[in-house]
């Protein structure tokens, strides 16, 4: 039996700088780990399937559910003659921009390769990873990482400095395809300041580091769902160093540098949110 775990991102920076032949848009962000983690458990079977137990009645168990695709691909690249199980204890929101899923597959590729001792650096993984999602190659090294492309080229930056975050999920369900397909990428845009937060994560400078969050779509998500807004504004009132939507949302998250103040934006945030978590930054 393997256990793994597997740590919700957010994103610290997200620009999406033009949309190219494949569909896909050219992305770069700086994400990082938080200490909001969903836990696997895996099994080896006699028989050849896979089984996925997960106790969340929004949650696939079949094909359809990136951990079930990472174990598939896993099966079938390296000729794996038995099934495996895998139990799912789900803490991370669904469709919520914090990578859940794709965090999930992640750590399914780190314990197969573990339960059936195939010997794979996290380098091999992480290229696998990229036939599956976009999100899932960053999911399978965590840490912070700058990422490229459609988020598969990495570059492992230093952890961010010791804050606290406050995550708010509002109650709505948000489609990344939908946010990226009514994005128009324009020369106008507010510019997100990558190199800035590199430097701020380099250097350890917190208040760099608040100064640098920028997200594109942002402005996108907020124009279909005005909660988001609403979210940050309740934030900010609260006393919070810096909120942003993480991802393509809806889930907004404020840093705040003293534990005090993270608590009083949570009890802000009671009355117009039910998911709401206070965590630490990991990175």
């Amino acid at each position: 039996m393997i256990y793994e775990k597997a740590p919700a991102k957010i994103n610290l920076t997200l620009d999406t700088l033009y949309k190219r032949e494949d569909g896909y848009h050219e992305v770069e962000m700086i994400m990082t780990t938080v200490d909001l983690n969903d836990r696997l458990t895996l099994e080896k079977r006699k028989d050849k399937k896979i089984v996925l137990k997960v106790e969340h009645r929004y949650v696939p168990t079949d094909h359809r559910n990136l951990a079930y695709k990472a174990a598939k691909l896993m099966m079938d690249r390296y000729q794996i003659k038995q099934g495996v199980t895998i139990t799912l204890d789900k803490a991370i929101p669904i469709a919520a921009g914090l990578a859940g899923g794709s965090s999930d597959a992640a750590a399914t590729l780190r314990g197969m390769n573990r339960l059936f001792e195939l010997g794979l650096s996290l380098e091999e993984l992480s290229e696998l990873s990229a036939e599956i999602g976009s999100d899932i190659p960053f999911c399978v090294y965590g840490k912070t990482a700058l990422c490229k492309g459609r988020g598969e080229k990495l570059t492992p930056l230093p952890k961010p400095p010791a804050a606290w975050v406050v995550l708010a999920k509002p109650d709505i369900s948000v489609s990344t395809a939908d946010v990226y397909g009514a994005l128009k990428v324009s020369s106008e845009d507010k510019k997100i300041p990558t190199t800035q937060c590199i430097e701020a994560l380099e250097t350890g400078d917190y208040q760099l580091l608040i100064n640098s969050l920028g997200n594109t779509l942002e402005k996108v998500t907020i124009e279909m769902h005005p909660v988001i807004q609403s979210l940050k504004e309740t934030m900010q009132k609260a006393g919070i160093d810096a909120t942003m939507m993480s991802g393509s949302g809806p889930t907004v998250y404020g840093l705040a540098s003293k534990e005090r103040q993270a608590k009083s934006v949570v009890n802000a945030l009671k009355g117009c949110c039910k998911e709401v978590y206070m965590i630490r930054l990991l990175g």
